[in-house]
């Protein structure tokens, strides 16, 4: 889910920032996109049905249920930072599926779990080095991840639409020191990232996922929940309806083509990886000052 995975640290493993906050059934209605790439990687999983799934940026729940269906005898749990996320989630819980309120950089498992699943979220990780630390020391050895987030060109016209939005004069002073909340990388820069985290039979390779938007209301629901979130609580309560539809008109008129769709690039990296049978403690987070 493109949704809240927590502190964004940054390169060097500093914390920069608290969690963004999200409306998770306002998400459930903008993420059509997001849950039919999930669903793509449930199908490449080939699970056999009593593996343990950690799902990382579970948002509203959707997919963990997809996935607990495919494994009736396993476990799966779902963690995001966001409670609204985790509030429209806990509904979905069953014997085989849980939802737990945890910032991705907190994450403490040791050795639970057969896999390590993310769809759409960990754009929003600043500090992967960490991360892939984390999530080998979760696996079970022999376990594997598998991963797909935004990578380098994603959201292009999102981007200068909100850069431009960013800069205009009347609310320019409030992005003075603005953190740029998302991390999205070249193929090349990840690959480099799992083949130093001691992961096992690492690929990492690109996927164009560029989408239509039916129209400019869908456009604008996914604008919503989640694009927007990160910059509204930089502007006072009385200039953030302004903010908003000074990029909403600005992204509908970069992107709406001639039969009333919108447009915008989708760029994935995906990762998948092992973690190596008999190797107790392979991964160490060098990222961490704490």
């Amino acid at each position: 889910m493109s949704c809240s995975s927590g502190r964004r640290g940054a390169a060097d493993g500093r914390r920069t920032s608290l969690p963004h906050e999200f409306d998770g059934k306002k998400y459930g209605k903008a993420s059509l996109h997001q849950r039919e790439w999930g669903t793509k990687l449930i199908a490449e999983l080939n699970l056999q049905g009593s593996e343990r799934i950690l799902d990382l940026g579970c948002g509203d729940g959707a997919v963990s249920a997809q996935i607990a269906d495919v494994v009736p005898d396993g476990e799966v749990t779902g963690i995001d930072a966001s409670r609204g996320m985790i509030e429209a989630a806990r509904p979905k819980e069953r014997g085989n599926l849980r939802f737990l309120q945890m910032d991705i950089d907190d994450l403490n498992f040791v050795e639970q779990f057969d896999v390590v699943f993310s769809n759409a979220t960990l754009h929003w990780v600043r500090d992967h080095r960490r991360l892939l630390a984390n999530a080998g020391r979760a696996l079970r050895p022999g376990g594997s991840i598998r991963f797909n987030f935004a990578g380098d060109g994603n959201c292009s016209n999102f981007f200068s639409v909100v850069r431009e939005a960013m800069a205009a004069e009347r609310f320019a002073a409030h992005f003075a020191g603005f953190d740029w909340p998302w991390y999205m990388p070249s193929v090349e820069e990840y690959a480099a990232l799992v083949h130093a985290s001691g992961l096992a039979e690492g690929r990492v390779w690109g996927e164009n996922a560029d989408r239509y938007f039916a129209d400019a209301e869908a456009m604008t629901q996914w604008i919503d929940q989640p694009s927007l979130v990160p910059f509204l609580p930089r502007i006072p309560d009385g200039a953030r309806a302004r903010f908003r539809e000074h990029v909403i008109a600005g992204m509908i008129e970069r992107t709406r083509q001639a039969d009333g769709r919108c447009f915008e690039t989708f760029r994935r990296i995906n990762v998948s990886a092992h973690k190596g049978r008999g190797l107790k403690e392979p991964f160490q987070d060098e990222s961490r000052t704490d």
